[in-house]
């Protein structure tokens, strides 16, 4: 895989995508993809830039924004175009149906996220480092208030704190390229990096991990057949406080979920933060707003049933913000979901979502310590 592309964008969600979107991509580029293996197999850096990067980032806003891409010469004979949200959890139902939706078309291979790869094909150089087998070895920090979580620390024998951000992201590169896109987002639950001599545990060498991995998802595997069901039956509690400005603030949160003691079953995290002008009413929503502010959140669990997996944990309305959250077992269709509410109400608010890993629901720690 020769040259690199990355489709830069905005991380809030577009338009949502759906199939027509997905079959006009791919309709246009069956127009356009004998040029376009041509300039990939023989195309100077700057013809593939000119000839195939600038024509094919366009279409892929049409689809989505926030889908990246790669592509190279995976044979003599066969060009691959790799599409990957590069980390942007909620994109990744898009890019799998997009590849899903791809014609055959001889001389190219389509893939969803970036595929692992053999760790002596893996070594990267950034910030004057080497990350590769020979530079990396790896333990796992075990808490006993966390037994499930799978929290790994990459030693690097050059680690300087001083550079820690740096560090980090080439492990997480590192990562993505030696373990595979999905699995490196979705099997580990935390990433940091440390120096040899501030390791606290027996270092194993970073070729290991693939295999330690796997067998730990095994161990876990019990959490996928723990459910609930019948959530609207918990017992709730109500919340007041107010902000540094001494504007008001309200909660209104599932208890029996709070203290449950099966967290780790509901692994991601979505929060769902709703703006809107509360300028003439202390912050909170004026009457109108709050009637749409809850139809939104009724439509929401219309869709997303707690015995499927998505569990409505409660909602926080104050400072000209409603946040609404929900622990689930899976992202792909809440992600979609999400992606329709943000489309058909960006007339009425501005609706950002956040999804990110939090085995231990450690998001909600300000209502529970």
């Amino acid at each position: 895989m020769s040259f690199l592309k990355k489709l830069w964008g905005s991380q809030k969600q577009k338009t949502p995508a759906n199939e027509n979107v997905y079959t006009a991509f791919w309709q246009w580029f069956q127009q356009h993809q004998q040029h376009f293996h041509h300039i990939v197999n023989q195309g100077s850096k700057t013809e593939i830039e000119r000839d195939f990067f600038d024509r094919l980032t366009p279409e892929l806003e049409k689809v989505h924004c926030g889908i990246f891409f790669l592509t190279g010469m995976l044979t003599p004979q066969t060009a691959e175009l790799i599409l990957t949200p590069d980390g942007i959890i909620p994109n990744i139902v898009f890019v799998e149906e997009l590849i899903a939706a791809a014609p055959e078309i001889a001389g190219w291979k389509f893939t969803a996220l970036k595929p692992e790869s053999d760790i002596h094909q893996v070594g990267i150089n950034m910030h004057d480092y080497e990350f590769s087998q020979e530079t990396l070895s790896f333990y796992f920090n075990q808490q006993a208030e966390y037994p499930d979580e799978i929290d790994l620390v990459v030693v690097h024998d050059e680690y300087n704190a001083a550079e820690n951000d740096a560090f980090l992201q080439a492990v997480y590169i590192f990562l993505d390229n030696y373990l595979g896109e999905y699995d490196a987002v979705t099997k580990l639950d935390n990433v940091s990096v440390q120096s040899k001599q501030d390791a606290e545990k027996e270092l194993l060498p970073i070729h290991l991990l693939k295999n330690i991995l796997i067998l730990k998802s095994s161990e876990i595997s019990r959490l996928d057949k723990i459910t609930r069901s019948n959530t609207d039956a918990d017992e709730f509690v109500s919340l007041e406080a107010e902000t540094n400005e001494g504007l008001p603030l309200l909660a209104t949160l599932n208890r029996t979920l709070l203290t449950w003691d099966q967290k780790a079953s509901h692994p991601w995290m979505m929060l769902i933060e709703i703006s809107y002008d509360g300028q003439h009413s202390n912050g909170m929503p004026a009457s109108t707003d709050y009637e749409l502010l809850n139809l939104i959140e009724d439509e929401l669990l219309q869709e997303l049933k707690d015995v499927d997996g998505y569990l409505n944990i409660g909602r926080e309305t104050g400072n000209h913000l409603r946040t609404i959250y929900f622990a689930c077992k899976e992202f792909r269709k809440l992600s979609k979901v999400i992606d329709q509410a943000i489309e058909k109400y960006k007339g009425n608010f501005e609706i950002e979502a956040s999804l990110f890993k939090d085995k231990y629901w450690r998001a909600l720690s300000k209502f529970t310590g």
